[in-house]
């Protein structure tokens, strides 16, 4: 696997990448550096342990529990939860570590381990290089020192968990969603008993579909990365409109009434406007990545919003709202942050607060998603290539100038290397998609030449 912590916790092929020995030992490592680093002292500590549906999720999370207790933590087991219900209840709990288990997005056969720090926030990268450090120093031979006696930890279920995540989800809503018909694609994950819940708790007559995990079906041709289904259900139902989640919940794209997608950029959009309204906007600035379309950037401008733009990655956007103070942020890809409400993208808190925007102003989820219009953009991966010298090269750098001229201010070039593979991303915006895909492959050819 490499390094063992990617950007959102430890992922592979659950029993192949991913071992039960892999689950108990960095359980067992995690346990271990955070008392290094003091999170344990004056008093014996607590984990709060949540996953998917995943059949892997079953063993894993046997595997987490047994690590962390034989390590002398406290276990309190919150069972099927969204991520950001683990974050959460980690930080009402004052709990001193968090784990879920969830690959996100990916198919069944993977499976993935994020730890949460004190607070519910992820855990700082320093900590995860020690983790993984100490897990090798230990894997090879070096013995742990282990509690005995009372000294080892206790498992307990947190049944409690369910209702009181449900609960603040409904107690952050700014008005209820009374007279709403809302289809939810729960994408047979994480989110299959929360999300349906909470919507009709809020008020909204709620039709689910994707919301029967057999452990083996988790983001099988549904939820947020296939919305075909979930466009038809809402044109069926005569629908409001749709909201897809995750696997395990920490994302939310839309559909409207009429069947149209509406991605992570118009659902910030939307989010921004209503909380500046609402004079929760602080410093009327939202976060973005530099995926974010050019046609949000532009729509914030006419509206008088900035917009903060970091690397791609829900953490990059994390970071720079907790280090500026702003309070919304996200990816285009439909992880959306509300800082003041969720230490995490919470797709479920998410799709509740664009319902609420629609109930509380009348209008449909299409008017209001068209402030911004989404400019037609074009990815090409150009792989076997040196991306380490995309910055460098003279060439590339011309080639660059030229299509940027060529696009004026009505379109946008972006290259990107690849952070796990020998590939160079060449994205390309513009009002006309024909002139996106043609620009787009004339620089895809010269970053085959220039760094080939």
């Amino acid at each position: 696997m490499g390094r063992l912590f990617g950007t959102d916790g430890v992922r592979g092929v659950a029993n192949a990448d991913l071992t039960a020995e892999l689950a108990l030992g960095l359980s067992v490592a995690a346990a271990h550096v955070l008392a290094e680093a003091g999170t344990f002292a004056g008093h014996r500590p607590t984990a709060v342990v949540g996953r998917d549906p995943r059949a892997s999720g079953e063993f894993l999370e046997a595997a987490v529990v047994a690590g962390l207790a034989s390590a002398g933590v406290d276990v309190l087991r919150v069972g099927v939860l969204p991520t950001p219900a683990v974050a959460h209840l980690t930080g009402v709990l004052d709990a001193d570590l968090g784990v879920m288990l969830s690959a996100s997005h990916n198919a069944m056969p993977d499976n993935g381990i994020k730890f949460f720090a004190r607070g519910g926030h992820k855990l700082a990268d320093e900590l995860e290089d020690r983790i993984e450090t100490v897990y090798e120093q230990h894997r090879t031979g070096e013995p742990w020192d282990r509690p005995t006696g009372a000294g080892v930890g206790r498992v307990s279920d947190y049944a409690e968990g369910f209702d009181r995540y449900v609960a603040h989800l409904i107690g952050v809503l700014p008005n209820r969603l009374d007279g709403l018909k809302v289809v939810l694609d729960e994408a047979h994950g994480a989110a299959a008993r929360v999300s349906p819940a909470a919507f009709a708790r809020a008020g909204a007559e709620v039709i689910t579909i994707g919301a029967d995990p057999d452990g083996l079906n988790i983001n099988d041709g549904c939820g947020s990365t296939h919305l075909e289904l979930l466009r038809a259900a809402v044109v069926e139902h005569g629908a409001d409109l749709g909201i897809a989640h995750d696997g395990d919940a920490d994302r939310c794209l839309a559909v409207d009434g009429a069947g149209e997608e509406v991605d992570g950029d118009q659902i910030l959009a939307v989010l921004a406007l209503a909380m500046r309204e609402a004079g929760q906007l602080r410093k009327d600035t939202v976060v973005g990545t530099v995926m974010s379309n050019l046609g949000f950037k532009l729509a914030m401008e006419r509206e008088g919003i900035q917009l903060v733009q970091t690397a791609v990655g829900d953490r990059y956007v994390l970071e720079s709202m907790k280090a500026e103070g702003f309070a919304l942020g996200g990816e285009q890809s439909g992880h959306v942050i509300v800082l003041d409400h969720a230490t995490t993208g919470d797709g479920t808190l998410t799709g509740l607060m664009l319902a609420a925007r629609v109930a509380a102003t009348g209008r449909s989820l299409g008017e209001l998603a068209g402030v911004m219009q989404r400019l037609p953009q074009v990815l090409i991966n150009v792989p076997d290539v040196d991306k380490s010298r995309v910055n460098t090269s003279a060439e590339l750098a011309a080639a660059v100038t030229e299509a940027e001229a060529e696009l004026g201010e009505s379109g946008r070039v972006l290259l990107r290397q690849s952070g796990t593979e020998p590939l160079v991303r060449v994205m390309v915006e513009a009002a006309d998609i024909e002139q996106a895909r043609a620009v787009a492959g004339r620089l895809a050819d010269v970053v085959k030449s220039a760094l080939g």
